[in-house]
């Protein structure tokens, strides 16, 4: 599926390194063309902490990720996003909506010409891949034919909450609210825009097994232990489609 075309929106700061990057590599490695988006047509920068190192040089991207994403670096794909605004929906097979967790999240979690873009490609039943904080965007996009969720009668997981707080905890003496991307917890945001909270999936208590969420045309993840699942998961289902 040499024609194969998939769009990664990003914001123009802190975005996720391994949810970014490993999906784009499994994606250019079946020959698929990868285009990036941003709110402003300027290069995405990684959250920098996940390449040092969040604390004591520790809690960062694996090695194997970082790799990978000083390849994604010289892509000229990556270095020449276009604009949220001029993202064609029906030139692409698939969306893939990345996390992160620093403030720089922010300005894409909440652009609502990403979610314009978002609920066409769920009423053109495009694929639609999230992971980690990505969940937010889909949480946040409106039907306004009904005037809820596009998740509100679908199975989907996201950043759980039990991890979000892990991460805050052990850090927040030294990085204050470095892990809290809002107040309200990715799962509870989440869960507050399904019609019954058992449709949000956690994966198991083994956080550490990939794990991930199938409902439909959207496939969502959890965190960046989930990253390569999530990622073949999306190519599958890339494969199953007729072209």
């Amino acid at each position: 599926m040499a024609s194969t075309k998939i769009l990664i929106p990003l914001p123009n700061k802190d975005f996720d390194l391994t949810e970014v990057a490993v999906p784009w590599k499994l994606f250019r490695d079946k020959g698929y063309q990868v285009i990036f988006a941003t709110e402003n047509g300027e290069k995405g920068e990684v959250d920098p902490k996940l390449i040092t190192g969040v604390i004591f040089g520790k809690l960062g991207a694996k090695p194997e990720a970082i790799k990978i994403y000083k390849e994604l670096e010289l892509d000229p794909a990556f270095i020449n996003p276009i604009l949220y605004s001029d993202i064609q929906v029906s030139e692409y097979d698939l969306i893939h909506l990345p996390g992160g967790h620093a403030k720089g999240m922010r300005q894409y979690l909440e652009n609502e010409a990403l979610r314009a873009k978002v609920l066409e490609f769920d009423q053109s039943k495009k694929l639609i891949g999230a992971i980690c904080h990505g969940s937010i965007v889909l949480a946040r996009t409106i039907d306004p034919k009904t005037n809820k969720s596009i998740i509100y009668d679908r199975q989907l997981t996201g950043l759980i909450k039990r991890l979000e707080k892990l991460a805050y905890y052990i850090t927040f003496w030294k990085l204050g609210d470095y892990y809290r991307t809002y107040p309200e917890y990715v799962e509870d945001e989440i869960c507050r825009n399904l019609k019954n909270r058992k449709q949000f999936k956690r994966g198991g208590f083994y956080a550490k097994k990939p794990f991930v969420c199938i409902d439909q045309n959207l496939i969502t993840a959890r965190w960046p232990e989930d990253a390569y699942l999530y990622a073949e998961t999306l190519i599958q289902k890339l494969e199953e489609q007729p072209h």
